[in-house]
């Protein structure tokens, strides 16, 4: 908790300076009235920026890797197991790794269709998509998995279609798990720098991530206490998803096939 406290000590400590311990002496709202005053500090329009990509990206993850595992689970095709195979293997490699590429690949594509390429929110989106298709996918390929086959039968027979048993039995197990890679993909693509700082160019078009890294990147210039306050209000966000999707965690969990 110490980092945690630290934070919430140098966000409401004195404007300007680093608490030297952990409960600052003064308390003050200086640091985030700075967020919002300072014109050279587009806070609202990072945050703004935040939400949108963050949201987009994590639903649209959630719904490609959700379809995906159900694929892998129930269905047997040519070249199944070698794109299981391939997809662990891909994510043996670092992401650093494939960002020149990445880069190379958007940049190319901005040539062509400037609106989805690099420097628009956009092509960033579609470059996290691409997460979508592995870790996020075995783990719900391994839930899928755990539901009775039975199931499925029992639904065919009563005259449902594939898409009608997916969209009304399967999802429905599903929420637990769904609601679970929403929040590790939305905890992952806000704490994203690297890709966001190179594919966002711009200041006004910086995410939280890339906008609060201006505040401690100076050599001689380190604003310690609007960074953490800028951290603070980053949460926010993740508290609500967290406190709304909890309740569907829990009915997902006391809910089981047998009571739906």
């Amino acid at each position: 908790l110490m980092p945690a406290i630290w934070v919430m000590g140098a966000a409401f400590g004195p404007s300007g300076l680093t608490t030297q311990s952990v409960i600052p002496r003064q308390f003050s709202l200086d640091n985030f009235r700075a967020l919002f005053s300072d014109e050279n500090v587009p806070f609202a329009r990072w945050y703004r920026n935040s939400l949108v990509i963050c949201i987009s990206a994590a639903l649209m993850q959630v719904g490609i890797a959700t379809f995906a595992a159900y694929a892998f689970s129930r269905f047997r095709f040519k070249g199944r197991r070698l794109s299981l195979v391939g997809l662990l293997i891909l994510q043996m490699f670092p992401q650093l790794l494939s960002l020149v590429a990445i880069y190379l690949l958007m940049y190319n594509v901005s040539l062509v269709f400037p609106a989805i390429g690099v420097g628009s929110s956009i092509g960033l989106i579609l470059v996290y998509l691409g997460g979508a298709m592995g870790y996020n996918t075995y783990l719900l390929k391994g839930f899928f998995d755990s539901i009775p086959k039975e199931i499925d039968e029992a639904a065919k027979v009563d005259g449902a279609t594939a898409g009608q048993t997916f969209r009304q039995i399967i999802l429905p197990l599903a929420v637990p798990m769904l609601a679970v890679v929403k929040l590790l993909s939305y905890i992952g693509i806000l704490n994203d720098f690297l890709l966001a700082s190179v594919f966002l160019q711009t200041k006004e078009e910086h995410t939280l991530a890339g906008g609060l890294q201006a505040f401690v990147s100076g050599q001689y210039e380190q604003q310690w206490g609007p960074f953490a306050a800028g951290a603070l209000l980053t949460a926010i966000p993740f508290i609500v998803m967290f406190q709304f999707l909890q309740r569907y965690i829990v009915e997902g969990l006391s809910a089981g096939s047998v009571k739906g």
